[in-house]
């Protein structure tokens, strides 16, 4: 009873949808306000409609209804609660649900802001999101049915995916689906503005908070993915170039390129067509990313679904590319930029050097993500393109990219002379110099090592010295230094919130150095009582135990004592999990972690002997933790450009009253 009523409110959602953009077409079309807002209430309404769905999915669930397939597969008995709530989004068909459920908040959320001026927009606002929303009710309602029954009813369920039983995933694919969605928002907005022809500002500044809200969570889910694979893939690492990490890392860089865009456009009026692209490719790269987890077309270790969607979503990108590119051209002449680049250094040209680095990245990202689809249609082979080419490849760039995120902030609009700016860099140069020669001096001889820490430690310096000159400068106006610097950030949230992301970013880039270039692996089989070393490292092996946990999970836990320097420093537990159900192994490391560095330990394999040995595989990670406090950083830098400024606000508030006297004289 209760799946068929899912069902039903899946169905009434879809048709609620698609009356939401048949009234605004046609109101809009016909200048009738009434269709308009109809056509707003009822992509209002399909929000309680989708949290009755998925509320419904939810109670099925925790009851372990498994005439419902779609419980039957994620869930079982013993599966603990909230892993039960969670698998929501562990399956197809449930994360299908889950991803209508947020984009109809986020909708809902864009019909009930204050329009103001924005009125001519929202017919069109309309019918671009209910569009996108009923593409995806669709296949929730007729393709992927996550209320489908079985024709009998099983005793117990599969469980949820190994993969997925970690904690880290019951926030990473919901950090990951906001800034999806999130991303709609200001696509939406944008060929809203190209349908009415109102091509100023208007729906930049609309938008501005909601690109980088999305902006943020996309961040999130990046960093916390790779904490996930981290902690649970057993493979030392964080990042691997996995197609469906891949599918996230590339929205948040053409986002990433819009948001550094359209301050441009803000300032000088300039880049309004760029602006567009960025925007329509950032969306098309966003359906990409979902149809890649979704139908499991390109092989990943984190995609947990294959399915026939394929062709639909292919069908979807291809008509909302052609849809947008046909307004970019009918519009060409009318985003057409007034004011043009008058010197190739300036901070417009720095701001477009900046996103051409992206774009680049973002094009060999997406080259060699594809590369299995591309081989395999022109030479009938899938090939294959490794973590190693990708760095290779993408190394130079980067650090192309954080040299422009230090020297940007030191150019002028219009023009920078050279006499300034080599000014300003002289002794930034000299004090990374100095650093780099003692990293040197002290043992560091690797080139890609020396580069990689020079270019980073030059951003570093830059971005510090920007924020030094900002709270002297408030000092001198007999401000104490704390206050100085909270009040420079409070007063100029979206430029020092954007350096303050900077240093997220460097910090983070000291921690990949430190990872890429000097970790550190072994591997050994050791006999009980038995000990190897690592660096100023060692490890003994005091024996292991077998012991059944949860659900249907068998624990081989060993015990290792942690030396350094001979002295012990910590007892860890690295595990072997089998998931008996399903036969699955899964490998969960234990380590000692410092801010330098972490000592990083799997069990590899048991062998129950008389005298018990112990495969282990051992890393020795330097400055990984660099990585999560820079992304720590990150998220506080953004959150400080998000947060609204009562001021700036105040400011924007139209005049009605003042308006209609206006218009009456």
């Amino acid at each position: 009873m209760l799946a068929d009523f899912g069902h039903f409110t899946l169905l009434i959602a879809f048709l609620v949808s698609l009356y939401a953009v048949v009234a605004a077409g046609f109101g809009s079309w016909q200048k009738r306000p009434l269709f308009i807002a109809s056509a707003r209430n009822a992509t209002i309404v399909t929000l309680p409609l989708l949290l009755l769905a998925g509320g419904s999915m939810i109670a099925l669930l925790l009851s372990g209804d498994f005439s419902v397939e779609y419980v039957w597969r994620v869930s079982s008995l013993e599966t603990p609660t909230i892993l039960k709530v969670t698998a929501l989004w562990g399956g197809q068909a449930g994360s299908l649900l889950f991803w209508n459920m947020l984009l109809a908040i986020f909708l809902a959320a864009a019909m009930l802001r204050k329009w103001g001026e924005e009125q001519v927009f929202m017919p069109y606002v309309i019918m671009v999101g209910s569009f996108t929303q009923l593409f995806f009710l669709g296949l929730s309602t007729f393709i992927e049915n996550p209320f489908a029954r079985l024709d009998f009813v099983p005793p117990d369920g599969n469980g949820l995916s190994p993969l997925l039983r970690h904690p880290g995933m019951i926030i990473h694919p919901p950090m990951l689906y906001l800034g999806f969605i999130g991303f709609i928002v200001p696509y939406i907005f944008a060929m809203a503005a190209l349908i009415s022809g109102k091509l100023d500002d208007e729906w930049i500044r609309t938008t501005r908070r909601w690109t980088l809200v999305a902006w943020l969570f996309l961040s999130l889910g990046l960093i916390l993915g790779g904490r996930w694979a981290y902690d649970v893939l057993g493979w030392g690492g964080y990042w691997g170039w996995d197609p469906v990490e891949n599918a996230s890392l590339m929205p948040w860089l053409s986002g990433t390129a819009f948001l550094h865009s359209v301050m441009i456009q803000e300032k000088r009026n300039m880049f309004k067509m760029w602006n567009m692209f960025l925007i329509i490719l950032t969306y098309c790269l966003v359906i990409l990313g979902t149809f890649i987890v979704r139908t499991g077309v390109i092989s990943s270790v984190h995609s947990f679904a294959r399915s026939d969607i394929g062709p639909y979503f292919f069908g979807f990108i291809a008509f909302m590319f052609i849809f947008s590119a046909f307004w970019v051209s009918k519009r060409r002449d009318e985003l057409s930029s007034p004011n043009h680049l008058t010197s190739f250094l300036s901070r417009e040209a720095a701001f477009l050097y900046n996103n051409f680095v992206i774009l680049a990245i973002l094009a060999i990202v997406f080259l060699f993500t594809y590369y299995p689809i591309i081989s395999e249609l022109i030479t009938g082979e899938k090939g294959f393109v490794g973590p190693t080419v990708y760095e290779q490849a993408l190394a130079p760039l980067f650090a192309v990219l954080l040299l422009l995120m230090g020297v940007a902030p030191l150019t002028m609009w219009y023009r920078t002379s050279i006499e300034r700016l080599q000014m300003s860099l002289r002794w930034p140069v000299v004090a990374t110099a100095v650093f780099t020669l003692i990293l040197f001096l002290l043992g560091i001889h690797s080139v890609g090592a020396l580069i990689g820490l020079f270019v980073v430690t030059f951003a570093a310096v830059l971005t510090l010295l920007e924020f030094w000159k900002g709270t002297r400068a408030r000092m001198g106006r007999g401000e104490n230094a704390w206050q100085a610097f909270s009040n420079l950030l409070a007063r100029n949230r979206r430029r020092y919130g954007g350096y303050w992301i900077h240093m997220g970013v460097i910090v983070m880039g000291f921690g990949v150095i430190g990872v890429e270039i000097f970790q550190q692996e072994t591997q050994m089989r050791l006999q009980q009582g038995e000990s190897l070393s690592l660096g100023n490292y060692t490890m003994v092996f005091n024996g292991v135990e077998r012991y059944a946990g949860p659900d249907d999970l068998v624990v081989t836990e060993a015990t290792v004592d942690v030396l350094k320097n001979g002295r012990l420093v910590k007892t860890i537990h690295p595990q072997i999990e089998l998931y008996t159900r399903t036969q699955q192994p899964m490998t969960i490391p234990d380590l000692r972690a410092t801010i330098s560095e972490d000592f990083y330990v799997l069990l590899v394999n048991w062998e129950p002997t008389t005298a018990d040995a112990a495969t282990f595989r051992v890393f020795l990670n330097p400055l990984v933790n660099w990585v999560w406090a820079g992304g720590f950083i990150f998220v506080i830098g953004t959150l400080i450009a998000a947060w609204p400024d009562p001021r700036k606000e105040r400011q924007r508030v139209p005049q009605p009253r003042r308006a209609a006297i206006g218009a009456a004289d």
